[in-house]
């Protein structure tokens, strides 16, 4: 079996036939992306050489981080905002030549919006939530297909650290550093909920004993 089949068979079944597993085409591809290829279909695409360098394990939780992602809905799609940031200065200056306030406002408007939404796609906050909830996802997915929580949260915090070691750029190593702090408070949190769970199960038992 190859990788690529492998980790089709890690997608839950019911995304399995609108996400597809494949092999990087471009020439300096990252190690793990998503893109939207139609209107319902969503491709993970691999630096495959990169790739298979990777424990096992590392690879899997790295690969349930990007389905996490596709079920929370933060695929990163064809950016319109730009074309439309200049259409509406464009257009806002030519309606300041003709003096039409209405088209103006209609323009301005549309420059503002595209602006914004510009904004919140390269915010560097929202993207490292958006990233913290698909840990969290791929913590889901990974007990799903048979980790021990532990084990999960183990496999994905070594598969950030090898994220760590290999990115020498300072803005993507901290990123990384980031999503790795947020997923040992999250294990920390994880741990704590067993421990009281079990305690209350223990508590049970003596109760059954004793009463």
């Amino acid at each position: 079996m190859s990788e690529l089949q492998r980790l089709k068979g890690l997608l839950p079944p019911e995304m399995q036939s609108w996400v597809f597993v494949e092999a990087a085409a471009s020439t300096d591809p990252a190690l793990i992306s998503l893109e939207e290829i139609g209107r319902d279909e969503v491709e993970i695409q691999l630096d495959l050489e990169k790739w298979d360098e990777l424990a096992l394990d590392h690879r899997n939780l790295l690969f349930w981080h990007e389905v996490g992602r596709i079920q929370n809905d933060a695929i990163p799609r064809d950016g319109w905002e730009m074309a439309a940031l200049a259409i509406g200065l464009g257009g806002a200056i030519g309606e300041l030549w003709v003096q039409d306030g209405l088209l103006l406002v209609l323009a301005v408007g549309l420059s503002g919006f595209a602006g914004y939404r510009l904004y919140l796609k390269n915010n560097s906050e929202k993207r490292l939530r958006d990233a913290i909830a698909a840990d969290e996802r791929a913590i889901g997915l990974a007990t799903r297909f048979g980790y021990t929580l532990p084990n999960a949260y183990k496999s994905l915090g070594g598969a950030l650290k090898d994220r760590i070691e290999q990115t020498r750029k300072k803005r993507q190593r901290s990123f990384f550093e980031d999503r790795l702090e947020a997923l040992r408070k999250s294990a920390g949190r994880a741990r704590a909920e067993m421990a009281q769970q079990q305690g209350s199960r223990s508590s049970v038992a003596s109760e059954n004993v004793y009463g």
